[in-house]
């Protein structure tokens, strides 16, 4: 994906991918995946050090559990420049978090996020 468009006709205020300049998902929602996503089982997984038990079975990122909410991997300011330290590494529960109109779906859940810290809904591009 290039820096002039983005992922499914989406783009950012910037022309770029709306992620890198939102951030509400990773501060709004609870992150919780199984424990086997983290480096304990998947050398390639989340690291291990930055998630908490949620119960026998399933953690969450740091930072998620109670508000105010602020994914621990987040990097940067929600709603001007934003970006995930551990992208490539993240859990399953984030890979499946679609952005509004990515791949011409809407996604109520990215625009309450966005809604959460002030931001419009993302509008389809074509």
């Amino acid at each position: 994906m290039s820096d002039e468009t983005a992922a499914g006709g989406v783009k950012g205020e910037d022309g770029g991918h709306p992620c890198l300049s939102c951030g509400a998902c990773c501060a709004l929602y609870r992150v919780t995946f199984h424990w086997l996503e983290t480096t304990s089982g998947n050398p390639a997984g989340v690291p291990v050090d930055l998630v908490e038990p949620v119960d026998l079975h399933r953690v969450a990122m740091k930072g998620t559990l109670s508000k105010p909410v602020r994914c621990v991997a987040l990097e940067g300011e929600v709603g001007c420049k934003v970006r995930c330290r551990i992208h490539a590494q993240r859990s399953s529960t984030c890979r499946d978090f679609r952005v509004s109109w990515e791949d011409g779906v809407h996604d109520a859940d990215c625009d309450r996020a966005r809604a959460a810290i002030g931001l419009p809904p993302l509008e389809p591009w074509s």
